[in-house]
């Protein structure tokens, strides 16, 4: 930690009095010091997350109170020390009420209480680093075989590959069938890797509007379109010098995927509305249940980007294939929820063992997690039985089959099953059952189907 500037902006229309300020901070090494001598250049470079600016109230094209407001809606963390050339109280209240870290006026003493004020920052960032640390230490161990348990063979190669992608800072595309658990992979190699103590940012590229979707990754400024009130940073510069997760990244709009590219290639940015330049450094984490190959060979995936992402691939086995690997899993959840609901210690017999392992949990990890959470609610006592085990067996589909229906009742059913099943989301269900999306909200529109 001592070895990590401490980044300081000087933000004065005074050329002379800023640069008192920046010779008297930089008897400190550990600072980084930059000066600004308008509002405007100083806000276009808060991407660049100083810990403190040092803001002169009085500046030619903003007062201190817009500039302040602007500073903590970028970067809530910036510590903000005003400083006046007037000893007026109503002022300094308003602005420590806005959240600026102390208020001093100028005047001969002005070096060395900044210097004071600065110090005090110093440590108390210092002590927030140093208990995120213990935290890290002592509650977030994501040692891959505890994070992630598992045992079987094809477990382990996920566990070898997932150690040579923490070693790296190589791109990692992770796939998979829904439930396997890829966002858990995305967030244990960022938590082992050298990047582990920056920002993990995740994002659900299907579940975000095709029309926000470029907004939500690389920003907007004030003004781009209705209701951009004020500028916002996008994902991409809140995950700088971290880890970015785009889950579902084949849904990504063919439109948005040459943009993507660029900032993949480029290594920067440039909100919606706005012609800056913003330089980002992010590690790429992807993950997708399609087959991004076959979705290049039909057209709705750039072949560029797909090699761009590519990098090392991570295939995540389904449940049904990870044996014994059921049983850990199911003991671990019933630990947990038992933890968490105050209730004892709850173990499965040898029948309820067997009836977990014989089903092929077609909604993967996510399913077991539900089925084994339901099992500890019915069971009656320390054991959970055979009967307490709730599973969608095939016996359903023989029923299912043997009503006389016509074709269209029955795949009117089905659709409606898997939209049930996938939480309404219809790109998915086109995808799983190979038919037009564009039918699915037909018969929506037509209440054939319907999303709870």
């Amino acid at each position: 930690m001592k070895n990590t500037p401490f980044k300081i902006f000087i933000l004065d229309d005074d050329i002379w009095y800023s640069e008192l300020l920046e010779y008297n901070l930089s008897l400190n090494p550990d600072y980084e010091l930059k000066k600004y001598h308008s509002a405007k250049d100083c806000l276009g470079n808060m991407h660049q997350r100083p810990n403190v600016v040092t803001l002169d109230y009085s500046l030619p094209d903003k007062n201190g109170a817009e500039v302040l407001k602007k500073i903590k809606e970028q970067n809530p963390d910036t510590q903000v020390v005003v400083i006046s050339g007037q000893e007026d109280v109503a002022t300094a209240v308003e602005l420590l009420k806005l959240g600026a870290y102390d208020y001093i006026v100028k005047d001969e003493d002005t070096p060395e209480r900044l210097w004071n004020t600065i110090n005090k920052i110093r440590e108390n960032v210092s002590l927030r680093q140093e208990i995120a640390h213990l935290r890290e230490e002592i509650g977030l161990k994501y040692d891959f075989s505890n994070f992630i348990l598992g045992n079987s063979d094809v477990m382990k190669k996920v566990f070898t590959m997932m150690d040579k992608a923490a070693k790296t800072n190589i791109t990692v595309s992770i796939t998979g069938e829904t439930g396997t658990g890829k966002e858990l992979v995305a967030k244990a190699i960022h938590y082992n890797s050298s990047r582990k103590k920056l920002p993990y940012v995740a994002v659900n590229v299907a579940a975000i509007p095709k029309e926000l979707i470029e907004s939500e990754l690389f920003g907007h400024e004030k003004g781009a379109f209705t209701g951009a009130a004020s500028r916002r940073l996008g994902r991409f510069e809140e995950a700088h010098k971290g880890t970015i997760f785009l889950d579902e990244i084949g849904e990504l709009d063919i439109s948005l995927q040459a943009k993507l590219l660029r900032v993949l290639q480029e290594k920067e940015i440039t909100r919606v509305g706005g012609n800056s330049i913003v330089p980002v450094d992010v590690r790429i984490v992807v993950a997708t249940h399609k087959n991004l190959a076959e979705e290049v060979k039909n057209g709705n995936f750039r072949e560029d980007l797909y090699y761009r992402l590519l990098g090392l691939p991570i295939q995540l086995p389904p449940l049904r294939e990870r044996g014994a690997d059921i049983i850990v899993l199911a003991k671990s959840f019933v630990d947990a929820f038992a933890s968490v609901n105050s209730i004892g210690k709850k173990t499965f017999t040898a029948d309820a063992q067997q009836k977990l392992l014989s089903y092929n949990y077609p909604g993967n990890v996510r399913e077991l997690r539900a089925v084994v959470e339901l099992a500890v609610v019915m069971s009656e006592d320390d054991k959970i039985k055979s009967s307490d085990i709730n599973l969608n067996t095939t016996s359903n589909n023989s029923d299912f089959l043997a009503q006389e229906r016509t074709l269209k009742e029955y795949s009117t059913e089905i659709i409606q099953r898997y939209l049930d099943k996938y939480e309404g989301n219809v790109l998915l269900v086109a995808d799983k059952l190979n038919i037009g999306k564009s039918t699915i909200y037909r018969m929506i529109q037509n209440q054939e189907l319907k999303i709870s």
